[in-house]
């Protein structure tokens, strides 16, 4: 057996969670759920009993559009609390992203997103796989896609008015937004890894979608 077989191997071994106790510490526009719990441990046994807070704000999909014509993408630029009380700048690139709402699937949610956030009209999407944000502390997930362009509607600004949004985007060549992630210019997480899946795949994709419209 190879090493990375071994790896894979132990990976899929399943542990095993006893919760203790379960309380809903906050609820507002958030939530915050308490948990007492032990695991079972790599060298055998139960772990002592850990407290932990998780953080609970639904889950999500996001988007990177892309036009496989043109070799543009689309950015948006808008306002983030979270990164204001880091200390970052707090107006950040981003991809187009969403939490998805009850009986919505990731794909509805990211061509709903794409069209109140960016007056983006995608067409096909490309799974990019499905990612913990910060599994330390919180439960959220987010799906994340690369999607086709087929339409842009250009503004001065997007956004919900009711939910507080304020956004603009970018149009650039898909190079253009790997030389920033490189400049250190991209400081969200699911952004930067959007960015390094379609450098990796440009050259695939583009090919892929235009041998199935030439063929349609």
């Amino acid at each position: 057996m190879d090493n990375t077989a071994h790896i894979i191997g132990e990976l899929n071994k399943t542990g095993q969670v006893e919760v203790i106790k379960k309380t809903t510490s906050f609820k507002g526009y958030f939530q915050v759920d308490s948990y007492r719990f032990r695991h079972t441990l790599f060298a055998g046994g139960m772990s002592e009993e850990i407290p932990r807070e998780i953080f609970e704000r639904g889950h999500a999909a996001a988007v990177l559009p892309f036009d496989h014509k043109t070799g543009e993408i689309i950015l948006i630029e808008q306002f983030r609390p979270g990164a204001y009380a880091a200390s970052q700048d707090p107006w950040l690139l981003e991809v187009v992203a969403g939490i998805i709402e009850e009986n919505e699937n990731p794909e509805d949610l990211t061509h709903r997103e794409a069209m109140e956030e960016a007056g983006c009209t995608l067409g096909r999407l490309k799974k990019i796989g499905t990612f913990l944000m910060t599994p330390g502390g919180s439960s959220e997930t987010i799906t994340l896609f690369c999607g086709e362009i087929l339409h842009h509607e250009k503004k001065e600004s997007y956004g919900l008015d009711h939910e507080g949004e304020d956004i603009r985007t970018h149009t650039m060549k898909a190079e253009q937004g790997f030389e920033l992630l490189v400049e250190g210019k991209i400081t969200n997480a699911i952004t930067a890894i959007a960015l390094q899946w379609l450098e990796l795949n440009q050259t695939s994709l583009t090919s892929v979608w235009s041998n199935e419209t030439q063929n349609a």
